[in-house]
């Protein structure tokens, strides 16, 4: 392995591969946040630890179960004249996972009521982690498929996970942050887990959208919202409705 690295290819490779795992991973991070600040303060950062820590550790398990990733392509039945593989299902069910989550989410935003202070206890700190779970499993699929197409050695793809990981994991925070600070940029953000959404159920029937479109539709579109938000940062901040309900029916209770 030392042999491995004093290559000056092999460490293109892996710096390639590093910022490619973390583009790869902005959309789960972006999900992760969005379901952990539902949580209390004192549960987030476990929250956020615990599922980026659990997408690494299934993208390495990938990694080294090849044999049974490539398997996963082979076809299990015809629908239509449409060939279903596992992967096809693994992408459809993920997306429509996505399309749910984060419609219920919006809704919940705009239009739901305040949830309970008291209704986070270990049941919904469970829960919060198993939808990041079904998550990590669509996005790690797409993301060890993605690094075996750029890479032969399985060390260098390894060191490369780890390292977008631990990435991640320090600036989760600050990102998780900005989006709750910022309802405008949630919504954005959940817009465009409804659109990946698509793209995986698309892909799930051999609908190839390229990924290049979506990436920079989602950085055009943020880099827009950065401006308004610049504009807006003297004004008062955008707030949901489940807050506005909230100022509404405290003067009716005085």
């Amino acid at each position: 392995m030392v042999e491995l690295f004093s290559d000056p290819g092999a460490w293109l490779a892996l710096v390639t591969l590093v910022v490619l795992e973390i583009v790869l991973g902005i959309d789960n991070i972006i999900f992760i946040s969005i379901l952990t600040n539902r949580l209390p303060e004192s549960q987030r950062y476990r929250a956020r630890t615990i599922g980026l820590g659990l997408a690494m550790f299934m993208r390495i398990a990938l990694l080294m179960s090849l044999s049974w990733l490539m398997s996963l392509q082979d076809n299990l039945f015809v629908v239509f004249d449409q060939a279903i593989s596992s992967r096809d299902l693994i992408l459809l069910m993920g997306g429509l996972f996505l399309l749910a989550k984060s419609t219920r989410e919006v809704h919940n935003s705009l239009e739901g009521e305040q949830p309970p202070e008291s209704g986070s206890g270990r049941a919904v700190f469970v829960s919060t982690l198993a939808q990041i779970v079904v998550v990590d499993i669509v996005f790690s699929l797409d993301s060890v498929v993605t690094a075996i197409g750029l890479v032969d050695q399985v060390e260098i793809m390894v060191v490369a996970i780890v390292i977008s990981v631990l990435m991640m994991m320090f600036a989760a925070g600050s990102i998780s942050r900005f989006v709750e600070q910022h309802p405008t940029v949630k919504m954005l953000a959940l817009s465009f887990l409804m659109l990946i959404g698509l793209v995986l159920m698309a892909e799930a029937f051999d609908a190839h959208i390229p990924k290049g479109y979506l990436y920079f539709a989602m950085a055009f579109s943020f880099a827009v919202e950065m401006l308004n938000v610049k504009m807006r940062s003297k004004e008062q901040p955008i707030i949901l409705r489940k807050a506005q309900l909230r100022d509404l029916i405290q003067p009716r209770e005085k």
